[in-house]
């Protein structure tokens, strides 16, 4: 071998390395991340439960819907970390659907509590109503930017995200492409 192969094999073991170990700790957070989404799932089936028996189901809705939608913010992250795992590149798409859910989860709890709000002054009324605007503001640009990451790879003939490579179609939900 060439000094000049030698020495561009040196940066080329060194980004398999650190490669590597990218992976690894993707593989760390996606686990960490999954054992988080399960303990605030207990948590919201715990609280379903107590509400349940309590018969304050219509107090506690407002929380454990929080949860819930909390659970599936964080698996879209547990989602985004593998896709990250496939691709070895940073894929936009699922970041922007976290965002639409985490401004779809404020908008529903803004919604369910301002009945208290609105009566304490006229002020904090219209900060709400402000709020709300720019969430859905937020909800419709991120709809709109997705829309566009979609058509963009279908005119280049590529899809939006990587095939996931599962063997026997055990993608996100899908048995093709994962689409959201």
């Amino acid at each position: 071998m060439s000094d000049a192969g030698k020495k561009r094999g040196w940066p080329s073991k060194g980004a398999a390395v650190l490669g590597s170990a990218e992976s690894a700790v993707l593989v760390v957070i996606g686990f960490v991340l999954v054992i988080l989404a399960l303990l605030m799932l207990e948590s919201a089936v715990v609280s379903v439960y107590h509400a349940t028996m309590e018969g304050k189901i219509r107090e506690e809705a407002i929380e454990i819907l929080d949860s819930v939608l909390l659970v599936m913010m964080t698996m879209e992250i547990v989602y985004t970390v593998a896709i990250s795992l496939e691709a070895h590149a940073l894929v936009a798409e699922p970041f922007l659907i976290i965002g639409a859910i985490a401004a779809i989860r404020r908008m529903l709890v803004i919604t369910a509590t301002s009945t208290k709000d609105e009566h304490t002054s006229p002020e904090v009324f219209r900060n709400t109503l402000i709020e709300l605007a720019l969430l859905a503001l937020i909800v419709v640009t991120m709809a709109l930017s997705i829309y566009t990451l979609k058509k963009a790879a279908g005119l280049r003939g590529a899809p939006a995200l990587p095939e996931p490579d599962h063997g026997g179609g055990a993608g996100h939900g899908h048995d093709d492409a994962p689409q959201h």
